[in-house]
């Protein structure tokens, strides 16, 4: 179906040092202009972020310091990005939550004030989520084309989740899936190891998420000003924030967890219980 247009559509991606919009910066932006008639115009450009891109961040999209030394940085593009974009609505993946705030924060560090009040704006992840919703009710209708009765009591909700399960086992079993690092995999088995394996988000330290494993098996906190940060280099350099920590409304075995972490830089070994008082 070619796609309606009243004026140039612009869909576009970024990569970038991170995922912080304040602070992040643009590597590389792709734009493909396409215009009412059915023409289309494409621009790729690598960008000097002026700062070090993280070894993570470049694993993800294969972009290191070394392949954007010599390239212009944001503000040497900007004048031609905006005349580029000039009359056109905006269309990209996670644009409102990501791609579209990171833009504005480049044009505005390079004192160019990009108007998006007079464009539309489609966010391609929004339509997805919205018409396959990420619930309970909408993977049974999508995996097993039923609709859910009694949703939210807990024995119609278990039945539905197992049934899920072996309609996911069944779709799945043998299907390609392509890592954010290329890697390309079959995962889904007939095996609750590997399902274990594949259904993780990340690989918590803890049972809440808020302190995750990174690759190399360090504790690294996943939630506010120190995320990313190892626990320890953040008990070194702010002892303090152990002692929020420990006062703040967190889990229990986040407590237990940290308190481990803290007891074992001492080298006094892993603490094994925690107690309910407060602190």
């Amino acid at each position: 179906m070619k796609i309606s247009l009243k004026k140039p559509l612009a869909v576009f991606d970024l990569e970038t040092t991170g995922l912080n919009i304040t602070n992040d910066r643009i590597v590389e932006i792709s734009i493909l202009k396409v215009h009412p008639n059915g023409n289309k115009e494409s621009k790729l450009l690598r960008i000097n972020p002026g700062i070090p891109i993280p070894d993570a961040s470049s694993q993800i999209h294969g972009i290191y310091d070394k392949d954007v030394q010599d390239s212009p940085g944001f503000k040497e593009v900007a004048k031609d990005l905006v005349r580029f974009l000039s009359g056109c609505d905006l269309a990209g993946y996670n644009a409102l939550r990501f791609d579209i705030p990171v833009l504005m924060e480049e044009f505005l560090r390079a004192d160019i004030d990009f108007d998006i009040k007079n464009r539309h704006i489609v966010d391609v992840q929004n339509i997805f989520m919205k018409m396959e919703p990420r619930t309970l009710k909408g993977a049974y209708r999508f995996f097993c084309q039923k609709d859910l009765i009694d949703a939210h009591s807990a024995e119609a909700d278990t039945l539905a989740t197992f049934e899920i399960l072996e309609a996911q086992i069944e779709k799945y079993e043998g299907v390609e899936y392509e890592e954010k690092s290329g890697n390309i995999s079959t995962p889904i088995v007939n095996d609750i190891k590997a399902l274990h394996e594949f259904s993780k988000h990340h690989e918590f330290a803890d049972l809440a998420g808020q302190i995750i494993f990174d690759s190399e098996g360090n504790e690294v906190f996943h939630f506010g000003k120190y995320k990313g940060r190892t626990v320890e280099d953040v008990f070194t350099t702010d002892p303090s924030y152990y002692d929020w920590m420990m006062k703040g409304e967190f889990p229990l075995y986040t407590k237990k967890l940290i308190t481990s972490i803290k007891l074992r830089m001492k080298g006094l070994g892993n603490v094994t219980m925690l107690s309910n008082k407060k602190r």
